[in-house]
């Protein structure tokens, strides 16, 4: 296991390199003279633990957690106030701020030491159980999405490739976002790596709603008459308000909010020619507009029970004819500029699907 990297962060440069030198032999160590240059490089490198010296000019230690707490991406990171006072108050406050523990100046390495490896090692046993924990979910989550697939007559991991193709759509979305590009007249929201994680999480569950039409509409090996198909456009709604019910009863499951909204708008259409709400634009949710490229282009290229499979040539120029009509313009672009990673992931996916079918016969 690696040695672990803390962010020593203290306004005063003596205190900082002695403070580095006390532990620099057990830790990497990465210095910061203030809050903001500390939250700065708590992105970039994201440090195992932070030492911080609560009075600071500017932003001090307290407002300086605080900025970290509400960082989606740092506020799991164990903080130790370093501080000269040595009054309950200040103490009291820094414990309410989240601090995981507090150490007057002037310390003892040892004990600072020890304080340092114990927040180290009850941070590093809790990611681990939060790790489990979100791979047993994760994987009663497949099992689940999984029953749905085989009653629809796809067995060829349609719910992993689909959540590769969100991933991987979703991650160009962030480099086109992080290289300052924008369109005018449109006003496209955020994504952060966090949220991308959720939708790749919640992707999964888009048709779990077809759980509950009937097998002589969902297997038919013909065309649906307009009544079965107004049956079949019901699973939108129906997996919207089952996933709606799975989140008012474990809130603390974000993931789920996400999965809402993909299973209820991932057959809404960018002009708002889609269902269940014709919905259009930038109304539709980012993650459902995602999900639905991912969605047809896995659907289109593969054997269904009412035709065969097209090729990804021809599925790719569906695509292209749905930009602004079916789909999201930019999502169509960044898809078509990424087509070839399409095809390794459905190639890649198809393989190991095979090779579970071998497995099971």
């Amino acid at each position: 296991m690696s040695k672990g990297t803390i962010l020593v962060v203290d306004d005063n440069l003596v205190n900082l390199n002695y403070i580095a030198g006390q532990i620099s032999e057990s830790y990497r160590t990465i210095l910061a003279k203030s809050g903001e240059q500390a939250l700065k490089i708590c992105v970039k490198e994201r440090p195992d633990l932070i030492l911080l010296d609560v009075e600071m000019p500017g932003m001090d230690g307290f407002e300086t957690i605080g900025r970290l707490k509400d960082d989606a991406r740092l506020n799991d990171i164990p903080v130790i106030f370093l501080t000269s006072n040595r009054d309950t108050e200040s103490e009291l406050r820094g414990l309410e701020c989240g601090a995981a523990d507090f150490v007057t100046k002037p310390f003892n390495k040892l004990i600072l030491l020890h304080r340092i490896g114990h927040h180290l090692n009850f941070y590093r046993y809790q990611r681990s159980l939060e790790k489990t924990v979100r791979e047993l979910e994760d994987s009663i989550v497949h099992g689940f999405a999984e029953i749905v697939e085989y009653r629809d007559a796809d067995t060829g991991g349609h719910i992993v490739r689909t959540s590769r193709y969100v991933d991987l759509l979703g991650q160009k979305l962030i480099a086109w976002q992080d290289s300052g590009a924008s369109i005018p007249g449109r006003n496209i929201e955020a994504l952060s790596q966090e949220e991308l994680d959720m939708y790749v999480r919640a992707a999964p569950m888009h048709d779990i709603g077809k759980i509950a039409i009937s097998d002589t509409i969902l297997l038919k090996p013909g065309r649906l008459t307009p009544g079965e198909f107004g049956i079949m456009k019901k699973h939108a709604m129906m997996g919207g308000s089952m996933l709606r019910r799975m989140y008012r009863r474990t809130p603390t499951q974000r993931y789920l909010k996400f999965a809402i909204m993909i299973a209820e708008g991932h057959h809404e259409h960018f002009d708002g020619n889609g269902y269940p709400y014709g919905m259009s634009g930038d109304d539709i949710p980012l993650c459902a507009r995602l999900m639905a490229i991912a969605d047809v282009y896995d659907a289109l290229i593969e054997t269904r029970c009412y035709r065969k499979a097209m090729t990804t040539d021809e599925a790719k120029d569906i695509i292209l004819k749905g930009r602004g009509s079916h789909f999201d313009p930019l999502l169509v672009d960044l898809f078509e500029e990424n087509e070839s990673r399409f095809q390794e992931i459905a190639q890649q996916y198809h393989s190991e699907a095979e090779e579970e079918t071998k497995g099971l016969a």
